[in-house]
């Protein structure tokens, strides 16, 4: 599978020079005008790494950090043409994982890229489901980019829901999954949860199958 990466600038020739390169190069890539269309589309996708120009309109690069460091450990390269010291330190003490000053070398950028995506355990570590982000160290669930508090159990029925995403799961599946033997009352707990999950969620998703339980939607982006 081809790896993604989200490129955020403002500048239209940069930006078509990225895009031309980084796809001739075998990346699946996308790319954004300014800070704010870049936060969006983070959140309707799942990344590799992010490039990310400082001086941006909107948002600029060093805000996107910061919010994107708040639900995710996605890699990220900073692009600008600052070179003062202390921009340089900001960006690292925002957890960036490398900084390019422009102009750049594409080839030196490029093993940039590579090195840091080599070096990234981030994409085992987070699940995403339309505007939902799941971190699966932390166990912290966010919705369009704000955290939400969900119950253990809560929890480790939406990490199952999304694993086996369009798959019909049962009630009796998610009691042995989830409840193991915890439990041995009546399923309608089941659907208790589920709809606290859907109303937490904000999602209409988790599709109720008349007579034999639950499927999260498979239409729905990733």
């Amino acid at each position: 599978m081809k790896k993604r990466i989200l490129v955020a600038e403002d500048d239209e020739e940069i930006r078509t020079i990225l895009y031309q390169f980084l796809t001739a190069a075998g990346y699946d890539v996308s790319v954004a005008k300014d800070g704010l269309e870049g936060i969006e589309m983070f959140h309707q996708s799942r990344f590799s790494l992010l490039l990310i120009d400082i001086m941006m309109p909107k948002i600029d690069g060093f805000t996107m950090v910061e919010m994107v460091r708040k639900e995710s450990k996605v890699p990220i390269i900073l692009l600008t043409a600052l070179e003062g010291e202390e921009e340089q330190i900001k960006g690292f003490d925002l957890q960036a994982d490398d900084y390019v000053l422009k102009p750049f070398s594409m080839r030196v950028l490029l093993k940039r890229i590579e090195n840091v995506i080599r070096k990234s355990s981030y994409e085992e570590d987070r699940l995403r489901y339309n505007n939902i982000t799941v971190n699966l160290k932390s166990m912290q669930v966010w919705v369009d980019g704000s955290e939400v508090t969900l119950t253990s159990k809560e929890y480790e029925m939406l990490v199952y829901f999304i694993k086996h995403k369009g798959q019909v799961v049962t009630r009796e599946d998610i009691l042995d999954r989830i409840w193991k033997y915890d439990y041995y009352g009546d399923g309608r707990v089941v659907d208790t949860h589920v709809k606290n999950l859907r109303k937490k969620l904000m999602t209409d998703s988790i599709i109720t199958i008349r007579g034999r339980g639950y499927r999260l939607d498979e239409t729905a982006q990733i």
